[in-house]
C-alpha cells in the first residue's frame, strides 16, 4: 500500500500542490495535516506511523514535510526500517529501497538541519544587533489610562473579565496582570 502524507506549517499555507503530487504517483490513502514539523507528535503522521505496515511505502511530496530536525527525520526512518516500510520522496527523488536512497536521505536531512540552524541564529543576531540600537521588541505596551479604565470598569462588577477586555480592547490577560499589580 502507498500511504500519502502531506504537511504544511501554518493554517494560511496550502496543501493542495502537494495533494496533487501524491494523487498523481498513486497514493492509496493520504494523510493531511497544518502544523509545524518541529513537533515530533502530529496527530496525522500519528496515524500513518500505526497504519503502515511491511512492505508499504510513505510517500511525501518532500523530506522537509516529514520532519525538520534531523533526529526527528532519522528517528522516523529507523522506525520505517525496522516495519520495513520505504519512504518515498518525489521532489527528492529518493527512495529508502535503494542503498543511495537511505545515504541521501541521510545527508539531505544533515543540510535541512544546518539550514534550520542557520536561520535561528541570523534571527538572533538581527534580535541582538536591533536590541544594541535601543529597540526592544515585542508588542507595544498598553495605555496606562486604557488599563486604569478596564480596572474600574471590571471592578464595578457589571461585566466579566472577558467582556470588560474586549470593551477595552486589552487581553484578559492584561487585565488580570493590572488587577494583580494593584494589589
Amino acid at each position: 500500500m502507498k500511504i500519502g502524507y502531506a504537511r504544511v506549517s501554518t493554517e494560511n499555507q496550502n496543501l493542495e500542490r502537494q495533494i496533487d503530487a501524491l494523487h498523481e504517483y498513486g497514493v492509496d490513502e493520504l494523510y493531511t495535516e497544518k502544523m509545524t514539523g518541529t513537533k515530533a507528535n502530529r496527530p496525522e503522521l500519528d496515524k500513518v506511523r500505526l497504519r503502515m505496515r511491511e512492505g508499504d511505502s510513505v510517500v511525501v511530496e518532500s523530506l522537509s514535510r516529514l520532519g525538520r530536525s534531523t533526529r526527528d527525520l532519522l528517528n522516523l526512518l529507523d522506525e520505517f526500517d525496522k516495519k520495513e516500510v520505504q519512504l518515498i520522496s518525489l521532489k527528492e527523488s529518493i527512495d529508502t529501497a535503494t542503498p543511495t536512497g537511505k545515504l541521501l536521505v541521510t545527508v539531505l536531512s544533515a543540510i535541512s538541519q544546518f539550514e534550520r540552524d542557520l536561520i535561528v541564529q541570523r534571527t538572533e543576531e538581527g534580535l541582538k544587533a536591533a536590541r544594541a540600537r535601543g529597540r526592544k521588541g515585542g508588542r507595544p505596551k498598553t495605555d496606562k489610562r486604557v488599563v486604569e479604565k478596564a480596572i474600574k470598569l471590571y471592578q464595578t462588577k457589571a461585566y466579566t473579565a472577558r467582556e470588560t477586555a474586549n470593551l477595552c480592547g486589552i487581553s484578559v490577560a492584561t487585565l488580570y496582570r493590572a488587577l494583580s499589580d494593584k494589589q
